[in-house]
């Protein structure tokens, strides 16, 4: 069914077929992404390096990423965005197999790299397809869905990741998530329905590059951005140290088990559904702030002896993570002046060059003081970006007071 302009409405046989595409595109991207980093404490001690090295693995991925966003977002407009997400995914795909196969540490990373891109290709566009085909109704509940869906990818390739790991070394892992990634693929292709109401548009440059300095010279937004990317720097490093605290003494735990540890990531999902219903009451920055103190104190819980209590506080880390994440990216969409779509791939590529330059903050804290010295040297980030928060409420309480006169 569609409405009078041609577009999908909710619920409808396209609109399913549509939407279990693009959630399959999004779980197929974050298995991709996140599978190798249960394996990292393996990484280091096959190719003999330090844990700022293999840190690399996820780094170069998730920052080629960012740079793919401002490559596939203005390219979609121009040639379509089906053959992007489909020819993307494809190749991810198949640079998990070239992982498998990688005869040395150097290699692997220039795999990884060249995977994060492609892997940009969904995510950078996904949205904007569901704003050219689905109408109103039926975008707003397919997002929700898709974000969701990014969600289970992150846990489902960590777990599948390290369980696979476990049993076959490294070279397993990667390759189940290239064989899984290809036979998605070919669901992906066969699911998602052709085209119909996109307008192609010749790519301006100058246009593009105006709209984005535009972007960051907006303080709402410039502060949302900094928010988001430096909350992801902490929270998706953490998530890479403590595999090695975990793996070494007293702990001893395997990939498999490690893989586990990152089904906490569940606790995010609950905090992304609440920060709707938060938002109803509350000014999105007190959202913001609260989710960034409920980090804080989930990484203080982090610091016990104890694997349950361990599991606790990543836990309320990732409600309190999501649920900031949540306010910020909707945040942005509602300060953009103009050109939301560039000010909202802009806010991911502040986001996962946080994730990049993470483990360059946190490596001399985790050298000097071990998983103590990784939560100082988170708080003194997440104390930045309450502060932030609270310069956007006060921004906005300021900016609602001269409108009201």
């Amino acid at each position: 069914m569609s409405d009078t302009s041609g577009r999908i409405a909710a619920r409808s046989p396209p609109w399913w077929r549509a939407t279990l595409a693009l959630c399959l595109g999004s779980f197929l991207v974050f298995i991709n992404l996140y599978a190798p980093q249960p394996l990292l404490p393996a990484l280091r001690t096959e190719f003999g390096v330090s844990t700022l090295v293999v840190s690399l693995v996820m780094s170069l991925a998730t920052l080629s990423l960012a740079a793919s966003l401002l490559v596939f977002g203005p390219l979609s407009d121009a040639i379509g965005r089906d053959r992007i997400m489909r020819y993307t995914l494809l190749a991810a795909g198949l640079m998990s197999l070239g992982l498998a196969l990688a005869p040395n540490f150097e290699i692997l990373l220039l795999l990884r790299a060249l995977q994060g891109f492609v892997l940009g290709g969904l995510p950078a566009v996904a949205i904007a397809w569901m704003g050219d085909e689905f109408d109103r109704p039926a975008l707003l509940s397919a997002v929700g869905l898709y974000i969701g869906a990014n969600t289970l990818g992150g846990i489902g390739g960590r777990v599948v990741g390290g369980a696979v790991a476990e049993i076959g070394g490294a070279p397993a892992s990667f390759m189940t998530v290239g064989l899984m990634t290809l036979v998605g693929v070919a669901l992906f292709w066969r699911l998602l329905p052709a085209s119909r109401a996109f307008t192609p548009r010749p790519f301006e440059l100058k246009g593009a590059v105006a709209d984005l300095v535009g972007h960051l010279r907006n303080p709402l937004l410039l502060g949302a951005y900094l928010l988001g990317g430096l909350n992801f720097l902490i929270f998706i490093n953490q998530y890479s140290y403590i595999t090695f605290r975990l793996a070494d003494a007293p702990f001893g735990l395997g990939a498999r088990l490690i893989g586990l540890i990152f089904v906490t990531y569940l606790g995010g999902t609950l905090g992304s559904a609440l920060s709707g219903r938060l938002a109803k009451s509350l000014p999105q920055p007190v959202c913001m702030m609260l989710g960034i103190g409920i980090l804080m104190v989930g990484t203080i819980v982090t610091l016990a002896s104890s694997l349950p209590v361990i599991i606790v506080g990543l836990t309320i880390n990732a409600f309190g993570f999501f649920l900031s994440h949540s306010m910020a990216s909707s945040w942005v969409g509602r300060h953009a002046e103009r050109a939301r779509g560039s000010a909202s791939a802009l806010y991911l590529v502040f986001y996962y060059c946080g994730a990049s330059l993470g483990s360059l903050w946190l490596e001399p804290f985790w050298q000097l003081g071990g998983w103590l010295g990784v939560a100082i040297g988170s708080w003194l980030v997440l104390g930045v970006t309450f502060a932030i928060a609270g310069w956007l409420w006060r921004r906005e309480k300021a900016v609602n007071a001269r409108v009201s006169r």
